[in-house]
């Protein structure tokens, strides 16, 4: 059984960064951040690594680990969110209290997926892929960001809906700022490698396939294991997100997690919107996405409302979706159960 956190109103958030931290020229980001959580009713409690960066993390691996454990077993707070994602995230996992996780919200995204699916996977708690606090800190959120906190406040056998977005931020304006924070500027459209209507149908897994794919082969990646622990032989839908990988590397990592068994039982894959997928020589992602599908034998749908190309839709790890797609958009129904 999945384990399902529930956000109160007016809770505490714990800001702490297992991955990178906000480098001294940036802390007025995440002073605006915990600004706007205030306004919203929220209480803040941010350790020192949520303020610390060097050689590409926030603190050295055990102490980005302890922290983490002290806001996990801390009463006071309900959910962590780090400020962003990162680079080395997956150092801290050898230090990380799986024993003691408690039944409370992560929320986060990029780098931070390692430790989402690791905890899933680990302890059948759910975990929250999603907004990073920096992008929080609006005088109010778009539609498709702000669901985030309808989502965590869903209860247990309770199902939520969520839309696709109407518009996607094609590139960083920081000279010209909006009150939501993204310049929301293209037509979103979801594709899929099929030519009609999608509707799949699983448990929720994924993250940042740039970082998640480390680990496989490692006892934090064990999806055999959860299946048999956790969701008792239910389905998986992947969803995934590429930051940094060209079509190659892409290609080269999803035969990697499909021969190491992550895709057995998979209704369907997921993948977000990317700033990458560079293609090498002639092979394009659409290449990449009509091969796996047709190895697989399931749909991929593509550029949904997932990871760094903003916004994105708040994806609970473990969490029974029903997702379909038809004509450019797209539906998202997840049920705690």
């Amino acid at each position: 059984m999945i384990k399902y956190p529930f956000l109160e109103k007016d809770t505490t958030i714990g800001v702490t960064a297992p991955s990178s931290g906000v480098p001294s020229e940036l802390h007025g980001l995440l002073n605006s951040a915990f600004k706007s959580m205030e306004k919203k009713g929220f209480k803040i409690i941010s350790r020192e690594t949520a303020w610390t960066q060097d050689k590409a993390k926030s603190a050295p691996a055990k102490k980005r680990a302890e922290e983490f454990n002290k806001m996990m077993l801390n009463g006071e707070i309900q959910l962590i969110i780090p400020p962003w994602g990162g680079e080395l995230l997956i150092e801290t996992l050898e230090y990380i209290d799986f024993e003691n996780i408690q039944n409370k919200w992560v929320l986060g995204y990029s780098d931070i997926s390692v430790l989402l699916l690791a905890i899933t996977l680990k302890t059948g708690v759910a975990t929250a892929h999603g907004t990073n606090l920096v992008d929080l800190r609006g005088e109010y959120s778009d539609d498709t960001t702000a669901m985030w906190q309808s989502v965590l406040s869903t209860k247990k056998g309770e199902s939520i809906l969520q839309y696709s977005s109407k518009k996607y931020q094609k590139e960083w304006q920081n000279d010209n700022p909006t009150p939501y924070i993204f310049n929301l500027t293209e037509q979103t459209y979801w594709k899929s490698t099929e030519n009609e209507k999608v509707k799949v149908q699983g448990r929720l897994l994924g993250g940042c396939i740039d970082t998640i794919r480390h680990l496989v082969g490692t006892p934090y990646g064990d999806v055999q294991n959860f299946k048999k622990n956790y969701i008792e032989g239910d389905s998986i839908i992947w969803y995934l997100e590429n930051c940094e990988l060209t079509t190659t590397d892409l290609r080269r990592t999803l035969v990697q997690m499909k021969l190491a068994g992550w895709f057995e039982n998979c209704t369907g894959i997921m993948f977000g919107r990317s700033p990458a997928n560079t293609p090498v020589e002639n092979y394009t992602v659409e290449d990449v996405y009509k091969e796996f599908s047709k190895e697989l034998q399931i749909p991929i749908l593509y550029d949904i409302d997932c990871g760094h190309v903003p916004p994105q839709i708040t994806f609970i790890n473990g969490a029974y979706a029903e997702v379909e797609s038809n004509n450019g958009q797209g539906t998202v129904l997840q049920t705690f159960k």
